[in-house]
């Protein structure tokens, strides 16, 4: 028997034995990654002769294509058997009577747009709304996204089959189209503030395909700067509920703003948790600027007799910051569990005045 008919048994085996998705993971990295053994024998294709290299090619391109379609297939039968094991064990007897203290939780993204809410309509913010289906001229053109910009491609944007004659339809990825349709049908002085459910083509542990989004915008004779910066650190205070906040504003770029800035804060990590306004780390935590003159106009706005800023936040990363949350992705997964260690009280609505969390 060759050697590579050896190492196949020998593997098939070991993925057949693996009892858990993680030894099924360890096994994979080490034959299949950059440094495991099928790679390594890959490697040595180029220091054959033709000959040799005709014959051994094909043998180990089939066996690490054999290899990972037996580690596919053992993982779904992992996972498969973990989850109906999930499901005789938190079964819920739906015939029992009701406990005396109610289980629902308002999940963490919903207490967060809440508590937003709460702190910018004392600002004088009002809430918009839009849909979440968008056209190229409200979600790209409109705000100065150039022809080629990376956000129109496929890898970051989700995009519908196009109707015969029109332009493809996309799932919005930002909430600034609903600025550009207030602005479009009202007049300044304009003060909103958007929260809604975004689109991008990205998935890891802090990174969802649907995340959520607030955005703020004001727009009026005399805005500058120092309102921008003076609104988004009286924000953060309330926000983390902290007297002081130390913050920097680092000169960045948005299609739509001009000048752009992100916002930094200082932050100092205590055991596992995370304290914001003091300390001797920055941490990003929004994007802002002054709207572009191009958005203004674009909007049927004079650039000359008005201006203004606007900003966009990620509501599951500031749920993440201040209630210690460290993965994305359980926000998703509908974990009665989660919820309730994570979850609020539904009906306690937030005010700055009385407490938001």
């Amino acid at each position: 028997m060759s050697e590579i008919e050896q190492l196949r048994h020998q593997l098939l085996a070991e993925v057949q034995n693996s009892d858990d998705i993680r030894t099924l993971e360890q096994l994979r990295i080490a034959e299949l990654g950059k440094k495991g053994r099928i790679s390594a024998m890959m490697r040595t294709l180029g220091q054959m002769a033709p000959e040799e290299r005709g014959i051994q090619g094909p043998l180990l391109n089939a066996l690490k294509q054999q290899v990972a379609a037996a580690i596919m297939d053992r993982k779904a039968e992992l996972e498969e058997a973990e989850l109906e094991k999930r499901l005789q064990t938190e079964r819920i007897d739906m015939t029992l009577p009701p406990r005396a203290i109610p289980e629902g939780r308002l999940h963490p993204v919903m207490q967060v747009f809440e508590e937003v809410a709460a702190i910018f309509g004392d600002m004088g913010f009002t809430v918009a709304e839009g849909p979440d289906i968008e056209d190229d001229w409200h979600n790209f053109t409109a705000l100065n996204f150039p022809e080629g910009h990376p956000a129109r491609e496929t890898h970051d944007t989700f995009f519908f089959h196009p109707q015969q004659g029109a332009a493809p339809k996309v799932l919005r990825t930002h909430t600034s189209p609903v600025q550009v349709r207030v602005m479009e049908a009202q007049k300044p002085p304009i003060r909103i503030l958007v929260p809604g459910r975004v689109y991008r083509n990205d998935w890891d542990a802090t990174h969802t395909p649907m995340f959520h989004q607030v955005e703020g915008l004001v727009i009026d004779k005399a805005i500058h700067m120092g309102h921008l910066k003076g609104c988004l650190i009286d924000f953060v205070k309330e926000f983390f509920e902290v007297a002081n906040v130390e913050a920097r504003f680092r000169p960045h770029f948005f299609p739509f703003t001009e000048p752009s800035a992100e916002m930094d804060v200082k932050y100092r990590k205590v055991g596992e948790s995370i304290e914001i306004g003091e300390g001797d780390s920055w941490m990003e935590i929004l994007g802002s600027g002054m709207v572009h003159p191009n958005v203004l106009s674009n909007c049927g706005i004079d650039p000359d007799e008005y201006q203004g800023f606007a900003f966009g936040m990620g509501i599951d990363r500031l749920a993440m910051l201040k209630y210690g949350m460290p993965d994305l992705r359980p926000y998703f997964e509908a974990d009665a569990g989660w919820t309730r260690h994570y979850g609020f009280r539904p009906w306690l609505s937030p005010s700055v005045a009385g407490g938001l969390s």
